[in-house]
Protein backbone atom coordinates (compact mmCIF):
# COMPACT_ATOMS: atom_id res chain seq x y z
CA UNK A 1 0.00 0.00 0.00
CA UNK A 2 2.58 2.50 0.86
CA UNK A 3 4.66 1.77 -2.30
CA UNK A 4 1.19 2.34 -4.18
CA UNK A 5 0.45 5.85 -2.48
CA UNK A 6 4.34 6.44 -3.15
CA UNK A 7 4.02 5.73 -7.16
CA UNK A 8 1.01 7.78 -6.84
CA UNK A 9 2.47 11.05 -5.28
CA UNK A 10 5.23 10.73 -7.81
CA UNK A 11 3.06 10.36 -10.75
CA UNK A 12 1.09 13.33 -9.34
CA UNK A 13 4.17 15.73 -8.80
CA UNK A 14 5.81 14.73 -12.52
CA UNK A 15 2.80 15.76 -14.05
CA UNK A 16 2.51 18.88 -11.99
CA UNK A 17 6.20 19.72 -12.75
CA UNK A 18 5.32 18.86 -16.74
CA UNK A 19 2.15 20.83 -16.47
CA UNK A 20 3.86 24.00 -15.14
CA UNK A 21 6.94 23.41 -17.86
CA UNK A 22 5.11 23.35 -20.60
CA UNK A 23 3.14 26.66 -19.22
CA UNK A 24 6.14 28.35 -18.80
CA UNK A 25 7.86 27.73 -22.62
CA UNK A 26 4.11 29.06 -23.81
CA UNK A 27 3.97 32.01 -21.50
CA UNK A 28 7.85 32.71 -22.87
CA UNK A 29 7.11 31.70 -26.47
CA UNK A 30 4.06 34.45 -26.60
CA UNK A 31 5.91 36.55 -24.56
CA UNK A 32 9.13 36.37 -27.26
CA UNK A 33 6.59 36.66 -30.41
CA UNK A 34 4.73 39.85 -28.95
CA UNK A 35 7.69 41.44 -28.73
CA UNK A 36 8.83 41.19 -32.46
CA UNK A 37 5.30 41.80 -32.93
CA UNK A 38 5.46 45.01 -31.07
CA UNK A 39 8.34 45.80 -32.64
CA UNK A 40 7.37 45.99 -36.15
CA UNK A 41 4.49 47.62 -35.41
CA UNK A 42 6.21 50.34 -33.59
CA UNK A 43 6.46 53.72 -35.35
CA UNK A 44 9.76 55.13 -36.05
CA UNK A 45 11.71 57.33 -33.05
CA UNK A 46 11.63 60.90 -33.92
CA UNK A 47 15.14 61.96 -34.91
CA UNK A 48 16.45 63.94 -31.72
CA UNK A 49 17.54 67.32 -31.99
CA UNK A 50 21.54 67.94 -32.42
CA UNK A 51 22.81 68.42 -28.84
CA UNK A 52 24.00 72.00 -28.70
CA UNK A 53 28.10 72.26 -28.73
CA UNK A 54 28.25 73.34 -25.18
CA UNK A 55 25.40 71.85 -22.98
CA UNK A 56 24.58 74.70 -20.42
CA UNK A 57 25.98 74.14 -16.80
CA UNK A 58 24.11 75.63 -14.15
CA UNK A 59 27.58 76.75 -12.83
CA UNK A 60 27.91 79.13 -15.90
CA UNK A 61 24.26 80.65 -14.94
CA UNK A 62 25.19 84.19 -13.41
CA UNK A 63 21.31 84.32 -11.82
CA UNK A 64 21.80 80.90 -9.98
CA UNK A 65 25.56 81.96 -9.00
CA UNK A 66 23.62 84.89 -7.10
CA UNK A 67 21.49 83.56 -5.91
CA UNK A 68 23.02 80.56 -4.05
CA UNK A 69 25.70 83.70 -2.69
CA UNK A 70 22.54 85.66 -1.63
CA UNK A 71 21.05 82.19 0.39
CA UNK A 72 24.80 81.41 1.46
CA UNK A 73 25.26 85.33 3.02
CA UNK A 74 21.83 85.21 4.67
CA UNK A 75 22.39 81.93 6.40
CA UNK A 76 25.86 82.69 7.60
CA UNK A 77 24.68 85.79 9.00
CA UNK A 78 22.13 84.29 11.41
CA UNK A 79 23.07 84.25 14.82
Amino acid sequence: MTESLMSQALDLMIAGMGFVFVFLVILIGATTLMSKLAMKLEPPAPEAPAAPAQPASPMNDPRLMAVITAAVAKYRSRP
